[in-house]
């Protein structure tokens, strides 16, 4: 029941939130060449959906974001498994990555732009560049964490370097590996519609451009909520494939209780 009162308190909110822009909006409050109302928000919605442009670049940015996360998850946590184990090798590489980790992706688009050219692969590179660090570093950071007790009490047991990374190790580091990933996510998300303001030819960031330019502010916004909803479904798949994996861990429950 604690859940449904939330559930109804958060749709109330949000009714609320819309109703009273709409209000704004009908009173004259608003100037709606810079923030168009909800209705006309939908209408373009609809008209969005009618003619499939709107789902063609929906699937556009989603399908370089799990190009680009799924290679940074297929690097990021094999090499930060192993530079968590292997401690004489770690510090020539965690230098680079901490060196090149506070740079933004999107400081990074001239340069994917120079080397891929605009399109995909300079998109895939963004997002790649977005979401590798966070995976990386709670991959590596979730494999040093492990107790050593919990090392030595499966080598004495007779676990050999495989079971020890495959049964100890890595089922002790996914918590902060999932978490990790689950930021990652996010940014390569946010990361994806920064490349297609600039660099792309299709996707929500070059709708949003394409419609500045235009000036057609309810197609913005349109975009700008389908970003939102977006970002906040792929987020509660991520909290669910966490619960999932880790039933064991009882901070990813009580953080995520009505996944």
């Amino acid at each position: 029941m604690r859940f449904q009162a939330n559930d109804l308190k958060k749709t109330a909110a949000f009714i609320l939130f819309v109703g009273l822009w709409q209000a704004c909006a009908s009173l004259d409050l608003l100037n709606q060449q810079i923030l168009p109302s909800p209705v006309d928000t939908l209408r373009a919605a609809v008209e969005g959906i009618r003619d499939g442009s709107l789902l063609v670049h929906v699937i556009g940015s989603i399908r370089r974001v799990f190009v680009g996360f799924g290679a940074a998850v297929l690097l990021g946590v094999p090499l930060g498994v192993l530079l968590g184990v292997t401690p004489r090798l770690s510090p020539f590489f965690t230098s680079i990555f901490e060196a090149l980790r506070p740079i933004p992706p999107i400081a990074w688009i001239p340069i994917a732009i120079l080397w891929f050219g605009l399109g995909d692969p300079s998109a895939y590179f963004i997002v790649f560049v977005g979401a590798f660090f966070p995976t990386f570093i709670s991959s590596y950071w979730g494999v040093q964490a492990v107790k050593k007790v919990e090392l030595d009490a499966a080598r004495n047991l007779g676990a050999g370097p495989v079971m020890l990374l495959t049964d100890v190790l890595i089922p002790a580091a996914l918590p902060r590996i999932l978490t990790g990933m689950r930021i990652s996510l996010g940014l390569a998300w946010t990361s994806v519609i920064a490349a297609e303001l600039v660099g792309a030819q299709s996707g929500l960031g070059y709708m949003i451009q394409l419609n500045r330019i235009l000036l057609n502010t309810d197609a913005i916004v349109v975009g700008m909520i389908c970003i939102g909803l977006i970002g906040l479904a792929m987020n509660r798949l991520m909290a669910l494939v966490t619960k999932q994996l880790t039933p064991w861990d009882r901070d990813t429950i009580a953080a995520h209780p009505g996944i």
